[in-house]
């Protein structure tokens, strides 16, 4: 390895761990805090996004899952129905993807479930759909004022801070819920 790439890649870790250090530091305890006792009070957790924001979500709902949450993503082959006692969370930066804000709208119409969005855009169309949102105020393809800049592509951060802030959230509920660390392997795959 060459030095030159050494100290590119030191630099930039440095440069990626210091802006997930600001964004994370920046989400409001408040929204989070609701998320979590949304989670807990429904019967089933959705999730729903594009992208990698959905890949991202998906993570998140395989972790709420091995903490014995009902958790499903919309699409997946074995979706049940969503009823007025399930949470759907809509993640989307921009808060105005097609797909994702077409399922928020579908479920409040006919369901009128809980709908939490987490996104960086609150004056998004989501803002007269969701219940709440969770903010995660990083640079989205709209650009706005306020949203922290990123040295990455695209929306790489909004995606990194998804993943992390779910797995924060789990440890949040492993700690709520007085579970053993043990026991959460009895809810893992265990065909591999």
């Amino acid at each position: 390895m060459t030095t030159d790439f050494q100290e590119q890649y030191e630099r930039t870790s440095e440069q990626v761990l210091a802006e997930l250090g600001a964004t994370l530091g920046s989400v409001n305890p408040t929204e989070l805090e609701r998320l979590a006792d949304e989670i807990l009070n429904a019967e089933q957790v959705f999730f729903v996004g594009v992208g990698r924001v959905m890949l991202a979500l998906q993570c998140v709902c395989k972790r709420l899952a091995h903490l014995g949450v009902r958790a499903h993503y919309v699409g997946e082959i074995t979706e049940p129905a969503i009823t007025e006692r399930d949470l759907l969370i809509v993640g989307s930066g921009s808060g105005g993807s097609l797909f994702p804000l077409g399922i928020a709208k579908k479920a409040r119409e006919t369901v009128n479930c809980k709908i939490a969005h987490i996104g960086s855009n609150p004056n998004s169309d989501m803002r007269e759909i969701a219940d709440f949102m969770v903010r995660i105020p990083v640079r989205t393809k709209n650009y706005l004022p306020d949203e922290i800049d990123s040295c990455q592509p695209m929306t790489s951060l909004f995606e990194q801070s998804v993943l992390l802030l779910g797995d924060i959230l789990a440890k949040m509920i492993i700690e709520r819920k007085h579970l053993e660390m043990r026991s959460l392997w009895q809810y893992h795959a265990n065909l591999e």
